[in-house]
């Protein structure tokens, strides 16, 4: 899939694919939700939570950059390549949450995110340079990739841990 190009394909993607996810959520209880897929240990509750973090860190970069802090993608002391470190932590807190809780926190990430991205004009999202920690993606991209993105994903895999053992 492509990705945006402009806030309202943005906000497009975004609605569509939080919406699936929200579907396939129905079907998720506290006792379901400590499920896996068969192919990874991650629990639906780990794939919430770590959902719900990545969304809080774009508002973390963003906020960082605007206030002219150094900002660090992905995380401080870590580079893209060592993401499995950094978020096996962030998939093990879900097991330590309450179900009701983690989509309290899910529903309100995606509120934040959603707001942030329609208060914002076209040329802020998706002008190459605007912020100078997104590199060569603009700022529109890092959104979706909070958001969307990471909808889409979530929600195949927790399609996948909800499907009965053959």
């Amino acid at each position: 899939m492509p990705a945006a190009t402009n806030k309202s394909e943005l906000l497009a993607v975004f609605d569509k694919d939080l919406a699936k996810l929200r579907k396939t959520l129905t079907e998720v209880d506290e006792e379901t939700s400590a499920l896996s897929a068969p192919d990874d240990a991650a629990t639906i509750k780990g794939i919430i939570a770590h959902r719900t973090h990545w969304m809080g860190k774009f508002h973390h970069w963003y906020e960082d950059g605007v206030a002219g802090r150094e900002v660090f993608v992905p995380a401080k002391g870590y580079k893209w390549n060592q993401l499995k470190a950094y978020n096996a932590p962030l998939y093990a807190k879900g097991g330590d949450t309450s179900w009701a809780e983690l989509l309290s926190k899910f529903d309100a990430a995606c509120d934040k995110l959603r707001s942030f991205i329609v208060s914002r004009e076209d040329h802020e999202l998706y002008t190459n340079g605007v912020y100078a920690w997104t590199g060569k993606w603009t700022l529109g991209r890092y959104a979706e990739a909070a958001g969307s993105s990471h909808f889409r994903s979530a929600n195949s895999y927790i399609r996948k841990a909800l499907k009965p053992p053959r």
